[in-house]
């Protein structure tokens, strides 16, 4: 791949991703597929300003190895150094960089249940710290291509033209043309206005309809907003975009408040598998059955996690003709295919999905019905036929999505 777009891709993520600021620190995290665009990411964070920058390396590899081998008490747990780091994290708030390059398929055939309680353990130790942290950081999640990911995206080719394919398929979603820092600066613009319109109606709950099924209400917070594209650090007040692809408009909905069936339009990559052609049914707010072509008894883990995890914590709307669904590709990888079509998420709901968030602590949020839950696993429902519909406080109903698009202009 061309360094120079390479260079362009690392400063994107550095200037307007994060949005590094002089005498920050910056963590990024990365899987060992792509070495040197890490190193040209450390440069342009430190060419931005930055104090350090640290790189915490993983390996899916390795990970597979830990749940085979590791017993499910020492799996569930932290050492002291390792919850000293978080408790480093909550006090520094660095920047925090994911590159994803993860085989969609690397954790296939581990004990799916052994690694959901460890993490369910895991994570009753990380979130009292996380909670410190909640809102006050920038962070970004990108993508490099790995050689296993190459070759699920791009079957039959050899692995060299397979990452080559990946790279310029990232590169080109992420608008890396040009000067992709003004494009993501008009790109949020476009989106901010859409979030206006829409924070004007006084929504109360959404209906959603498509031939494959799908016939699902979900209800909204009055205080509730639609969000998209960046967003700003509580405290510092610095912008930021927390995905580089986006292409969503995104609103938290009322815990509790769902009823009906929603059939997926993509795979869903969880836990290093797959889960496809799966539908669920809510009732009350809380899914009460799924069903799966393909792992669906990895779906009924998923809803169990914990009590949160059966019910919604994100409605997010994306037009069927978004560049990454225009691509044609189907990249098994939730960053770019929740940008590519309408998705839902089970699990957390986002607390700066409130009007004025920053006067409610985490327990006020949940109390007003923003989800509470250790998951937040986004799944594709976008069809070329879906229709969304508005029901505004006043019971009038109004378009929001017709035939998969937009139904409305700004």
């Amino acid at each position: 791949m061309n360094k120079t777009a390479l260079k362009k891709y690392a400063r994107l993520i550095a200037r307007c991703g994060v949005n590094v600021k002089r005498g920050q620190e910056v963590m990024v995290v990365a899987e060992l597929d792509q070495p040197e665009f890490v190193k040209y990411v450390v440069e342009e964070c430190y060419r931005a300003g930055a104090k350090r920058v640290t790189v915490d390396w993983s390996h899916q590899v390795l990970d597979k190895l830990h749940v085979k081998y590791c017993s499910d008490e020492v799996l569930g747990s932290l050492d002291k150094w390792q919850i000293e780091r978080w408790e480093h994290r909550a006090e520094t708030l660095p920047c925090m960089i994911y590159l994803v390059s993860e085989d969609p398929d690397g954790l296939r055939g581990i004990d799916q249940k052994k690694y959901a309680k460890a993490m369910a353990s895991r994570s009753k130790i990380i979130k009292p710290i996380r909670r410190k942290m909640e809102n006050k950081y920038q962070w970004c999640i990108a993508a490099v291509p790995g050689k296993a990911w190459a070759k699920k995206v791009f079957p039959g080719v050899r692995t060299s033209a397979a990452v080559e394919m990946l790279w310029e398929a990232i590169l080109r979603t992420s608008r890396v043309d040009g000067d992709p820092v003004a494009a993501w600066r008009n790109h949020n613009e476009a989106l901010q206005k859409r979030c206006d319109y829409l924070n004007s109606l006084g929504i109360k709950e959404l209906k959603y309809k498509a031939s494959n099924g799908t016939d699902l209400r979900v209800g909204l917070l009055p205080e509730g907003l639609f969000m998209g594209g960046g967003e700003y650090a509580l405290g510092s007040g610095i912008y930021f975009n927390p995905n580089i692809p986006t292409e969503e408009i995104f609103t938290s909905p009322r815990a509790g408040d769902a009823d009906g069936i929603v059939y997926s339009s993509k795979p869903l990559s969880y836990a290093g598998e797959l889960i496809d052609s799966f539908w669920l049914r809510f009732e009350g707010g809380r899914v009460v059955d799924v069903g799966a072509e393909k792992n669906e008894e990895l779906l009924r883990e998923l809803v169990k996690m914990d009590e949160g995890a059966a019910r919604l914590g994100e409605c997010a709307l994306v037009p069927y003709s978004s560049p990454i669904s225009e691509s044609g590709l189907l990249f098994y990888n939730t960053l770019f295919d929740e940008n590519a079509a309408c998705h839902l998420a089970l699990g957390f709901g986002f607390t700066n999905a409130l009007r004025d968030y920053e006067r409610y602590s985490e327990e006020q949020a949940h109390q007003l019905g923003i989800n509470d839950s250790i998951i937040h696993e986004d799944f594709m429902i976008g069809t070329k036929d879906l229709s969304i519909k508005g029901v505004l406080t006043d019971g009038k109903e109004i378009e929001i999505f017709r035939d998969g698009e937009w139904a409305f202009k700004v």
